[in-house]
């Protein structure tokens, strides 16, 4: 798949660009083909199903849609200050012909949005309403605390010379190589 380049989530999206211009259309499309989209709602719907990890900026969206009514894959509705945009015949069958390659990254926005759900599960847990977290059991509070202290640390020191960034981002190293080797005995 042109449009996924490894990254953070194992074999997920690249950092930056998370598409290509030829991907991005043809996800774009199939969102069409569910529904009629306005572009606000398309940049919406790619938030939802990735969790909040790809959220594509107006200066992407409205360039393809532009494109493909441009081509006749999309043609557009004027609905007072909005556009409303649909798939045409020309842009259900780029959606029909590339099948594997939407259902592949619908099902890759899908995983990679539970993971950033657990992930906010994760750093939202441990706060103190009174209630019994599951996520204490596993020390997410601890987990918390120490990330608010570190950012504390952050903000205390910057702005940074290029020596003292260096090892900052030295420390840092060491302790992710230290969470994910996971040295620690099991203490329960």
């Amino acid at each position: 798949m042109r449009g996924f380049k490894g990254g953070m989530f194992g074999g997920g999206f690249r950092t930056g660009r998370k598409f290509d211009a030829a991907d991005l259309q043809l996800i774009i499309l199939a969102l069409l083909s569910e529904q009629p989209r306005h572009g606000y709602e398309l940049i919406k719907t790619f938030e939802e199903r990735s969790g909040g990890f790809y959220v594509p900026s107006p200066g992407v969206i409205y360039p393809a849609l532009t494109y493909l009514e441009e081509t006749g894959q999309a043609e557009v509705e004027a609905s007072g200050t909005k556009k409303l945009y649909r798939i045409t015949e020309s842009g259900q069958k780029r959606v029909d012909d590339n099948k594997d390659l939407v259902e592949a990254t619908f099902a890759k926005l899908a995983a990679i949005g539970e993971k950033m759900a657990r992930v906010r599960e994760v750093f939202d847990g441990g706060e103190d309403d009174g209630r019994d977290s599951p996520f204490d059991r596993h020390g997410a509070g601890d987990v918390h605390r120490a990330r608010h202290l570190l950012r504390s640390a952050l903000r205390s020191k910057f702005p940074w010379t290029k020596a003292e960034g260096a090892r900052i981002a030295a420390i840092l190293e060491r302790a992710a190589a230290d969470i994910i080797r996971g040295d620690v005995k099991n203490e329960d």
